[in-house]
């Protein structure tokens, strides 16, 4: 079994937002220090509800998952999409936008 990387005590971190299906959602991003994604938070603006529950969730299992060096490709393709294309749900939209930032 592959062994979890430990992440630094001081690392990059990026905040943005974003929305998905009518609901503002705010991200967090921190970085391995060789430049790797290594976890992602995931915040909306119904803190309580039933989609803050499901994208803090699916937050902590990308983490986890990329921690134990997961690409993020793999974990893009494993969920959900549109018929179109478009991610389903708001951690497909995050790493939509990561992937496609300067800090991917």
């Amino acid at each position: 079994m592959t062994a979890r990387r430990t992440l630094p005590n001081r690392r990059e971190h990026y905040v943005f937002a974003f929305q998905h299906d009518g609901i503002l959602y705010t991200c967090g991003t921190g970085y391995f220090s060789d430049g790797a994604l290594a976890e992602i938070f995931l915040s909306c603006a119904k803190p309580g509800s039933a989609a803050a529950t499901a994208a803090q969730d699916a937050a902590v299992i990308a983490s986890i998952a990329l921690q134990y060096r997961t690409p993020i490709s793999c974990i893009k393709h494993a969920l959900t999409r549109l018929s179109n294309g478009e991610a389903a749900g708001p951690l497909g939209k995050a790493l939509d936008l990561i992937e496609g930032s300067a800090y991917a």
